[in-house]
């Protein structure tokens, strides 16, 4: 397929639709209780270093709903309804919630993974340390308790899947440079991987999130044109 010619296209399908709302919903959450020191959203919610005080199972879920900024969740949510409303049409609701789900949580364990091993060497370091200091540095170092937030791994899932089903459909960069779907997909996977690998310091982007979403993606849409010929 090479083209997207749906029978029936609804601009915002249920799922996206949901999904804005919950963002937004979420966000504006974050910004009312900023400053409460005794509910802080980003310590309950988002994703944390396994060995972190504040890490939870659930963060691999509830860390695709937090954002950092105003421009962060409005840039994340266009590219969700961009492209995901597409596959949301193409697929049902059912089947893109599912997508949408899995990518952003082998987003996260990708991530993870790659932060155990940066942050080893700290918590090296803090086990030389006596008992009380440990204690104190667990739950104020910013390093070891650094937060990851935002759709972009789920999202970037979105845009393989895109790029694999509807390869020669024409992208505008910056709205007027046609390219195809693919080889613009494919540029940005080179580009986060190459950052992903540079890591620069400072670089507070999570490019092996958003390439652990990208490889879950480009997997589950293999594994369902394998199984499910009749529909691709």
């Amino acid at each position: 397929m090479t083209e997207f010619r749906p029978g029936s296209f609804q601009v915002i399908p249920p799922v996206i639709k949901n999904l804005i709302i919950i963002n937004a919903l979420v966000f504006v959450a974050q910004k009312v209780f900023e400053n409460n020191p005794s509910f802080n959203i980003e310590n309950l919610f988002a994703l944390h270093d396994v060995r972190s005080v504040f890490f939870r199972p659930h963060q691999l879920v509830t860390y695709m709903f937090l954002h950092g900024s105003i421009s962060h969740i409005f840039w994340n949510m266009l590219i969700l309804w961009m492209f995901g409303s597409i596959l949301e049409n193409f697929w049902g609701p059912k089947r893109f919630l599912i997508f949408y789900t899995v990518c952003g949580i082998g987003a996260a364990i990708l991530h993870l993974v790659v932060l155990y091993h940066e942050l080893t060497p700290l918590w090296q370091e803090l086990a030389t340390l006596p008992y009380h200091q440990q204690e104190i540095i667990k739950y104020t170092n910013p390093d070891l308790n650094s937060a990851t937030l935002g759709a972009s791994g789920a999202i970037f899932g979105c845009m393989v899947a895109f790029g694999l089903l509807f390869p020669n459909s024409l992208l505008y960069l910056y709205f007027f440079f046609p390219i195809k779907a693919k080889w613009a997909v494919l540029g940005y996977v080179c580009i986060e991987l190459f950052m992903g690998i540079r890591n620069t310091a400072g670089d507070n982007v999570a490019h092996w999130a958003h390439l652990g979403g990208g490889l879950v993606g480009l997997l589950l849409v293999f594994y369902w044109k394998k199984t499910d010929r009749r529909n691709y």
